[in-house]
């Protein structure tokens, strides 16, 4: 029997996406339409938001515990949470946690190093691109961590909050992760974390001026591994 997975989830559109990354990729590893048991639990964006907005991380904490103990109770093993920015909660709700958890930029930096990438740009939230989540877990695995400047991390925060957690996808806001990975790559990075959960539904990596982590299918890849070890 494999694990039963839960899902922390924030954000909708993130959120989903692993959720059918697990369902849809699971059989290759279990039989014809077959994936481990998983549960989600969600507060709503909004809910989460009036805490980061004030750097209220004990609160976003908070929800992230009250949902990993409903989780629990619905007798997962472990959780994983597909939203890059609330991990910055992840210190202190952890300790108090029912559950084991995956880090989801832990898993991003494993994927790196296995890659032989040693200088990333991040892409995400203003609040993720110029906060401790991917340094902090990039730095034990000798990987640097390199940001957009200000002007592009203010426009990718509002595509991220007026269009792609609305499930809203279009060229313009494409060619300019575009343009903005261009920039990352003049400045040595060598691939380019899609740190937003929703990024990947917007970016082509066929199209991208680098190489790309998915942090979304990547945590949901994991937690496969996870539930079948």
């Amino acid at each position: 029997m494999s694990k039963h997975i839960g899902i922390i989830a924030c954000s909708a559109e993130g959120a989903a996406l692993c959720y059918r990354t697990i369902c849809n990729e699971a059989p290759a590893h279990m039989g014809e339409d077959r994936h481990p048991e998983v549960t989600m639990h969600n507060y709503c964006l909004g809910e989460y938001m009036k805490f980061i907005r004030v750097g209220d991380w004990q609160g976003v904490a908070d929800l992230m515990l009250s949902s990993a103990r409903k989780l629990a109770g619905a007798g997962a093993d472990f959780a994983i949470c597909p939203d890059n920015t609330i991990h910055e909660a992840y210190k202190i709700a952890q300790p108090e946690s029912p559950l084991p958890w995956l880090h989801i930029a832990r898993v991003v930096g494993e994927e790196a190093r296995r890659r032989g990438f040693t200088k990333l740009g991040i892409l995400g939230t203003r609040y993720l691109m110029t906060g401790p989540v991917y340094p902090g877990q990039l730095g034990p695995l000798d990987i640097e961590a390199v940001i957009p400047e200000k002007d592009d991390r203010e426009r990718i925060n509002e595509v991220i909050f007026t269009q792609l957690v609305k499930a809203e996808f279009t060229e313009e806001s494409r060619r300019f992760f575009n343009e903005v990975m261009a920039r990352l790559k003049e400045r040595g990075a060598e691939a380019a974390v899609l740190g937003c959960t929703e990024i990947p539904l917007l970016v082509r990596p066929d199209e991208a001026p680098l190489p790309t982590l998915d942090s979304t299918r990547l945590l949901a890849r994991a937690a496969v591994r996870e539930a079948l070890a």
